[in-house]
């Protein structure tokens, strides 16, 4: 096999140890080197002169966790580095060693018989781990008040039952009094406010419990979690502002495609980046972030098409995106997911959605323009003719004799 690199490393990556395999193949001689080293920051840098030593031109390394990042941010200012998925490096089972990890690794990398993973660059990365870090809070934020609907029932205030938002304004109101020790069901109603104020005589039911200090003692301490994560929500979200200004007009391009916010275009721009040249097609960055059907076919038949594993956090924040575009009044997201729906059923047609608004995303940032909307007739002007027939044949069957003309001709 052809040589793509004459001095290269693999790299078998732990928690505490590093494998490096270097191998050499000039003048038809080959040679090569192993060594182990530890994972201080000494003893990565140690690993970087020893690489220098051996004249190393490339370093592969597998994704293990979160393991191979020190060693990346410190040696990708002076090497060209390839981050290798393990699925794609599995050796023949029964010889499996550290040693020959790294030698493997070295071997395939040598020969150009693997693909590097896509790694965006420092600032990227930072602005990744805050958008990722504030879905875990989000998250944790939803289920601090899932226990606290827990505690609620428990004590037989049916408030979700009336309110749509509990930790809402007229909620936090009463569940505050709930906990100072008001029982009364119609004073704790009276705190409602605005649109909840029309259902005070459904509340003063819900809130006709049997709440004891246990509950009391539970829903204070929920209530306080609940506020101490909204607060570093936003603290995390001041951070956030001041970590896009460098992507900025990207996310104003995204935010044109109809139910992408700030936040989602946020995560959009952390985990794809705002070049498309990596990816190379829109295809290609739907394979990527697993918004598009998988191939599975054997001896001519297509076992199924389900979506491939990609890009989870992409992948929630398009869905989120897509939720929101079929809410979008006289759009033409709106509408494909309509039609795709009656036919294809509302989860698949979601995922066509969230696959078409990144789609758009690829050329908006491509193309550097804004998003102008098609219109929710796009669909039907483009199929008229089809539809027409459709229409007719429907009536047809039901016992009717279709007769067309314009609206010009029967002026």
């Amino acid at each position: 096999m052809e040589v793509m690199y004459k001095r290269c490393c693999g790299l078998d990556v732990h928690k505490k140890s590093i494998y490096a395999c270097v191998v050499i193949k000039e003048a038809g001689k080959r040679e090569k080197h192993l060594a182990r080293f530890g994972t201080m920051t000494a003893d990565i840098l140690q690993l970087a002169e020893w690489l220098r030593a051996w004249g190393v031109e490339r370093v592969g390394m597998e994704s293990t966790g979160v393991y191979w990042k020190p060693i990346w941010n410190l040696l990708e200012v002076e090497f060209d580095l390839d981050l290798i998925n393990a699925e794609h490096i599995k050796k023949v089972p029964g010889r499996k060693t550290d040693v020959k990890d790294s030698e493997w690794i070295a071997e395939l990398l040598q020969h150009g018989l693997v693909r590097s993973s896509y790694v965006p660059v420092q600032p990227q990365r930072d602005l990744r781990e805050l958008t990722r870090l504030r879905v875990g809070l989000c998250e944790d934020k939803a289920r601090v008040a899932n226990r606290l609907q827990k505690v609620l029932e428990d004590a037989n205030i049916k408030l979700a039952s009336v309110a749509t938002d509990v930790l809402g304004v007229s909620g936090r109101a009463i569940l505050e009094a709930l906990i100072a020790g008001e029982e009364d069901a119609e004073k704790l109603a009276d705190l409602a406010k605005q649109v909840l104020r029309k259902k005070i005589p459904q509340l003063q039911q819900a809130l006709a419990g049997k709440v004891r200090n246990h509950h009391r003692f539970l829903l204070r301490q929920l209530l306080d979690e609940v506020q101490f994560l909204e607060r570093q929500i936003k603290d995390l979200d001041r951070h956030i502002e001041k970590q896009i200004s460098p992507f900025e007009w990207a996310i104003t391009l995204l935010k044109t495609i109809p139910g992408v916010s700030e936040i989602t275009a946020s995560v959009m721009v952390a985990e794809m980046g705002i070049l498309t040249e990596q990816f190379g097609s829109a295809e290609n960055l739907a394979s990527w972030a697993g918004m598009c059907p998988g191939n599975w076919e054997s001896a001519g038949k297509r076992l199924r098409g389900s979506t491939r594993g990609g890009n989870c956090w992409l992948r929630r924040a398009l869905n989120q995106a897509a939720w929101a575009a079929t809410r979008k009044k006289g759009s033409y997201l709106g509408a494909r997911f309509r039609r795709l729906a009656a036919r294809r059923g509302v989860k698949r047609a979601l995922v066509a959605t969230a696959h078409k608004i990144l789609i758009i995303a690829y050329y908006l940032l491509k193309n550097q323009c804004s998003y102008a909307d098609l219109g929710e007739n796009f669909l039907e002007q483009k199929q008229s003719i089809h539809l027409k027939r459709s229409l007719v044949r429907r009536l047809e069957k039901l016992g009717y004799k279709v007769t067309l003309e314009t609206a010009a001709q029967a002026a």
